[in-house]
């Protein structure tokens, strides 16, 4: 015990490449962090390192022993502003998302195409990132905004996609028009066509190391987006390397987790004919954030009608992860698309950590929701040989996560790399995140023990 009051008087500092998995409680703006046998401890006091004292004594001691604590440094009110302003600019694309995913459903429009990689991109996704894009530089400053996103103007700028483009821009200034709502300037007059492809191609900054650059996800599971099933809209920040704070705006993510078992469309039609279940929270989706340091993470409803956002938001409910450690009663997520994803191996670990309940599969990041509302509490995606993860990917939900209690780590237990570009290099093997360290450290000894015979 004296070495746990030792250490209330140091300020704990890690750098990006740790061992460390950070677990905030939300009641607080205390962070504790899960030390591994192989973690190395660096503890600074205010102006000097003092001695380190041995950690070998703490190997093997229940998680409860070998939590360290640190009180944040963060201010209360960093990144206050910036994030008021992205989960209005998220709510705002969110309205725009739902309305063309109604008019992709009921008219079977021709408005989506396939970029080369086979994946669908719709009006929707340019739409989102033009929009994004144009809240963002009008908030900060364009000389001020750094922007990694996922689509890029090309195929809107070509000759045959003119009617394309047309409904873009028209989309476009139909949301800003209601910037207002989400207590955002919009413009004082409609956006040319000129300047909806400068939005959506200002977005180009590649990420790195150094400075600050948002990174967008306009629709974050576009196939389920095209079936009228899940996705989502996710917005970062990342600041030096570090995601500082993350945005999730998930439109068809039901209230209730049993619900998640039925496909929107089915959700839908229920609530046609049940009076309580349409005048319920449960079909109106939610949009989910965080900032780094916070050890909170909270959930609003989606606007409805003609209802403007507030913030602080009276309608937001703080959320955390929840407190299932025992295998037999937990509930993993996993990709619902094969093509990037191994289920039969994500389904073999599964099975010999004893994870017995039915995967939830569900399009996007809405998994990282999941997980930070307490409505799962395991997430494992493998990819398959050749594919890379995309920081756009990830960003948000696994700031979310983190601050709502758990922890996302690569399958050897080391943070995510956002500091690296574009992709999540330097990853070891998968990604896997958990409400907790108890279901952590046994899903990462399975990953140790069958990666070997497996053919990813």
């Amino acid at each position: 015990m004296s070495f746990l009051r030792e250490i209330t008087h140091y300020t704990l500092l890690h750098t990006r490449r740790t061992s460390f998995t950070s677990n905030h409680v939300g009641s607080d703006n205390r962070c504790y962090f899960h030390l591994r046998s192989k973690s190395v401890l660096s503890l600074y006091k205010t102006n000097q390192p003092p001695p380190l004292p041995s950690c070998s004594s703490m190997e093997g001691h229940n998680q409860n022993l070998n939590q360290l604590l640190f009180t944040s440094s963060e201010p209360a009110e960093k990144y206050s502003r910036e994030l008021e302003v992205a989960v209005g600019a998220v709510q705002m694309a969110c309205l725009l998302c739902q309305t063309v995913q109604e008019s992709l459903i009921s008219k079977h429009n021709d408005h989506v195409q396939f970029k080369d990689d086979k994946s669908p991109v719709t009006i929707a996704d340019w739409s989102v990132q033009a929009i994004v894009s144009w809240i963002l530089s009008k908030s900060f400053g364009d000389n001020d905004i750094s922007i990694v996103a996922e689509e890029d103007a090309q195929a809107l700028s070509k000759s045959d996609s003119r009617g394309l483009l047309e409904e873009v821009v028209k989309r476009v200034n139909q949301c800003l028009s209601e910037a207002p709502r989400f207590k955002l300037k919009g413009p004082e007059f409609s956006l040319r066509t000129s300047d909806v492809l400068e939005a959506i191609g200002r977005c180009n900054s590649t990420g790195g190391p150094i400075g600050r650059y948002w990174v967008l996800d306009p629709v974050d599971g576009t196939l389920g987006f095209v079936r009228g099933d899940q996705y989502a809209v996710a917005l970062a920040l990342i600041e030096d390397g570090e995601v500082v704070l993350g945005v999730l705006g998930c439109p068809n993510y039901p209230m209730r987790k049993e619900w998640l078992s039925y496909s929107n469309g089915y959700r839908k039609i229920i609530s046609m004919v049940s009076e309580s279940i349409s005048e319920s929270w449960n079909d109106k989706g939610c949009v989910i954030y965080a900032k780094k340091g916070s050890g909170k993470a909270f959930m609003q409803p989606l606007l409805r009608g003609d209802k403007k956002l507030e913030w602080p938001d009276s309608s937001s409910r703080q959320i955390q992860v929840s407190t299932i450690d025992n295998p037999t009663l937990a509930t993993f997520c996993e990709p619902v698309e094969k093509a990037n994803s191994s289920h039969s191996f994500t389904a073999g670990l599964a099975y010999s950590i004893g994870l017995r309940n039915q995967p939830l599969r569900v399009y996007s990041m809405v998994k990282y929701a999941a997980i930070a509302r307490g409505d799962a509490e395991v997430f494992m995606k493998f990819a398959r040989a050749g594919y890379k993860e995309k920081i756009w990917d990830h960003a948000a939900g696994v700031i979310i996560i983190h601050e709502a209690g758990g922890m996302v780590t690569d399958a050897g237990g080391q943070p995510l790399d956002f500091s690296r570009g574009v992709f999540l290099e330097g990853l070891d093997r998968g990604i896997v995140a958990c409400s907790g360290g108890i279901l952590h450290e046994k899903i990462i000894r399975a990953i140790d023990a069958s990666w070997n015979s497996s053919s990813l």
